[in-house]
């Protein structure tokens, strides 16, 4: 009875992370045209590719709101496509001066856009 008991158990969590995960992606995909913007940050303290810049990008692209999330270390900016109704510019500069406790990275918005390698 133990086993039927955990497995029940199983199936219902799966169930409950899979539904999660599609509300997030139907979020997604009924975002309007008119609700996307665009916003190009500056990036300082970055010293690395893969410690710094994909790390602001992996948090970046699971932030509620954000569609799409490229940081270009060479660059030091962040191209971010968000729906404005989720997020704002300042939210998204805020979370970024807030990664790693808020003592490494400062972000600020520049009208240049990173070069994608």
């Amino acid at each position: 009875m133990n086993v039927y008991k955990l497995i029940c158990l199983l199936v219902i969590t799966s169930f409950a992370i899979s539904s999660c995960n599609l509300e997030k992606k139907a979020t997604i995909i009924t975002t309007s045209v008119a609700n996307k913007q665009q916003v190009s940050l500056a990036i300082s303290g970055m010293t690395c590719e893969i410690g710094c810049a994909k790390t602001i990008q992996s948090k970046l692209s699971k932030k509620e709101g954000v569609l799409n999330a490229k940081v270009i270390f060479k660059d030091s900016i962040a191209n971010i496509e968000f729906n404005k109704e989720l997020t704002s510019n300042k939210e998204l500069i805020s979370f970024i001066n807030g990664i790693a406790g808020g003592e490494m990275y400062k972000a600020s918005e520049t009208s240049k856009k990173a070069t994608v390698y």
